[in-house]
């Protein structure tokens, strides 16, 4: 006798971001210029930044996570980001959270990071 399971998915582990917004290219850019202090990479292509989400009033959440936990910028890393993307014309309002959920690997690392950091 044959047992079949089913394998239901869940909700995604990362919200999708709003890449079809005009000022999301402008986000990323933004994104890119914020290095981990400890990383010679930026922020988003080490894979930090789960989720950019900009709504029909331009105002900007990310969802973002660090490379540990006890990461020593952790209080500050948000902040920097924030600062980045605020001067951004055309945004209002900008919100960066932390998450520890799904925790960062270096398989989220983009292949310019990795090249970068020697692992390719």
């Amino acid at each position: 006798m044959t047992q079949v399971q089913e394998h239901l998915e869940g909700p995604p582990l990362i919200k999708p971001s709003s890449t079809d917004h005009p000022l999301y290219d402008s986000v990323v850019a933004a994104c890119r210029s914020v290095y981990d202090p400890e990383i010679p990479v930026n922020i988003y292509d080490l894979g930090l930044v789960y989720t950019i989400s900009i709504n029909a009033d331009s105002e900007v959440e990310i969802t973002m996570t660090l490379t540990a936990p006890g990461c020593p910028v952790a209080g500050e890393m948000p902040g920097w980001v924030a600062s980045a993307v605020e001067p951004i014309n055309g945004v209002k309002q900008v919100d960066v959270a932390l998450t520890w959920d799904p925790p960062w690997g270096m398989d989220m690392m983009s292949d310019e990071a990795r090249l970068e950091l020697g692992f390719m």
